[in-house]
């Protein structure tokens, strides 16, 4: 069991690099590109979209096929299509071949969740996907970082180059490591599509989890690809500066993923979630004010911090929508927080070319605070029978 959750925080971990690894370099693929910034911020759009529209497919073959052999599949895919963004001609090219990652990088992490639901017991499963995320948020650290480093060494291109060479090492060794495990499969049977996802909204909390990961993804996860352009808009046209502002957030979850258990033991699911929320508002204000890059980089880790004082807990309650169907929960988990990182930037992009930048982030702290103190709210455990 140890062996198969540590080979699997391995492959998220790889996937996790490819996420977010063209927010730093934006500017960088819009001149070389020869297209405007705002026009290259959709590069998170080419990618996150398209990895919300596949979950439901992937939610219910990862219901009844192996999940561990899914996810190598969709590493390969991965690491083939960034292969592909490195040699890509045009911007034309490049979004097509970041669409067909964001298509294979749907089945990473949201299935990886699910294998955990199946192998962990719930009373464990927290702290077990606390270090599952400790992993996502280590390789979006890196991720973000090294492109901006190796982008200023060696061009966009290379950060491409460099995430595909890695990815292969991953699939290597993950192909390797996962021979001989057993995993409980069925036959796929497309009829139990809708009755598996009519049992997940017939759970009256699957609006509240659901519609919550939407707008955190909105309006927090939307301003990252508009980042970069904003520090350079302000003077600082270093990509790797630019990186390291944006790794703060991947700190701010491990920094979740280390301390989860004493989070949780000290202020209960109710006020991390409340926390959470109300800190992330906070924390859109501190970026609206565009201060110097050091006390960006400090806003970052905190907001890292805090949203997976929210986040996690939801994913908790998403995993519980309906056991029989775990995987397809976690997928529409997944879809509705990635339609909402794919929403995100292009909201963010048109309040910028009318009524500014400032007003859109004022209005999705407000809309984070909301979301925080609603799920506190509402996402309670069931009272156990009494004897």
């Amino acid at each position: 069991m140890i062996r198969a959750l540590n080979l699997t925080a391995f492959v998220v971990f790889a996937s996790s690099l490819f996420m977010r690894s063209t927010d730093p370099v934006i500017p960088q693929i819009a001149f070389g590109l020869n297209v405007e910034p705002a026009t290259a911020a959709l590069l998170s759009t080419a990618f996150t979209l398209p990895y919300a529209l596949v979950q439901p497919v992937l939610g219910a073959l990862a219901d009844t096929l192996s999940k561990s052999r899914l996810m190598l599949l969709c590493l390969f895919m991965v690491t083939l299509a960034t292969l592909v963004c490195g040699l890509a001609p045009s911007f034309e090219v490049l979004v097509t071949a970041r669409t067909v990652a964001g298509l294979a990088a749907g089945g990473v992490v949201p299935i990886a969740f699910a294998f955990i639901g199946d192998k962990v017991p719930i009373a464990e499963r927290q702290v077990a996907m606390g270090r599952l995320l400790f992993a996502i948020m280590t390789g979006n650290l890196l991720g973000a970082t090294c492109a901006g480093v190796v982008s200023d060494l060696a061009g966009w291109r290379g950060v491409f180059f460099v995430l595909s060479a890695f990815g292969a090492m991953v699939l290597v060794a993950a192909v390797i490591g996962f021979r001989g495990l057993t995993e409980t499969t069925g036959r796929f049977d497309l009829s139990m599509l809708v009755p598996n996802y009519r049992a997940i909204f017939r759970n009256p909390l699957a609006k509240i989890c659901f519609g919550a990961v939407f707008l955190e993804a909105v309006f927090m996860y939307g301003v990252f690809p508009h980042i970069a352009t904003m520090m350079h808009d302000a003077g600082e046209t270093r990509a790797s500066i630019a990186g390291i502002v944006l790794a703060g957030f991947g700190i701010g979850g491990a920094l979740y993923g280390a301390f989860v258990s004493r989070l949780l033991s000290l202020l209960g699911e109710t006020n991390m979630m409340r926390i959470g929320g109300a800190s992330m508002g906070i924390c859109l204000l501190v970026i609206a004010a565009q201060l110097a890059w050091p006390v960006e980089f400090a806003n970052f880790a905190l907001l890292g911090l805090v949203f997976y004082m929210l986040h996690a807990v939801i994913q908790i309650y998403a995993s519980e929508l309906a056991p029989a169907a775990r995987g397809s929960a976690m997928a529409l988990h997944s879809f509705f927080f990635f339609l909402g990182q794919a929403a995100g930037p292009i909201i963010y992009g048109i309040g910028a070319k009318t009524i500014g930048i400032t007003p859109v982030l004022l209005f999705g702290a407000v809309v984070l605070v909301a979301v925080g103190f609603t799920c506190g709210q509402w996402l309670r455990r069931p009272a156990l029978p009494s004897t």
